[in-house]
């Protein structure tokens, strides 16, 4: 049963394989920068290849973590409407993508007091998590 203790969710390939190797490979590469017996051109490559493979690997993350906010603020924006009948954007300008993230966990029936007591309060997106009675788990996050 997913709760505001347990939804956050590690991607094992990227968490425990993908970026473990990527900064092994970097620290790698700085030593032989330093220690490295290869031509000194040959060890800049290999550290900006380094660089690049690391850097490849966050970029993927934060694009999918990117767009997977913009499916939860048109999640809301319909959530929303199907509710109370009117548009989310003049609740949606005074909340943050963070409060909005975590108003997506509240179920249908607290959703629409929640919304206002998160404004009204300006409650974090952690007190949303915590306020949350009944919990729509989301296991197909990213």
């Amino acid at each position: 049963m997913q709760n505001a203790k347990n939804h956050s969710r590690l991607y094992p390939l990227h968490h425990f394989v993908l970026t473990p190797m990527a900064l092994t490979l970097l620290v790698w590469s700085f030593v032989n920068l330093i220690n490295g017996e290869n031509p000194l051109s040959e060890r800049i490559y290999f550290l900006l290849m380094a660089m690049s493979i690391l850097l490849a690997s966050f970029i993927a993350r934060i694009y999918a973590i990117k767009n997977q906010d913009r499916i939860i603020r048109l999640e809301m924006r319909q959530r929303y409407f199907e509710l109370a009948g009117t548009s989310f954007k003049e609740k949606e300008k005074q909340l943050r993508l963070s409060q909005i993230i975590a108003l997506r966990f509240a179920s249908d029936e607290e959703l629409l007091q929640l919304i206002d007591r998160a404004i009204a309060e300006k409650l974090s997106n952690k007190d949303i998590k915590l306020a949350i009675q009944h919990w729509q788990a989301d296991v197909r996050r990213v």
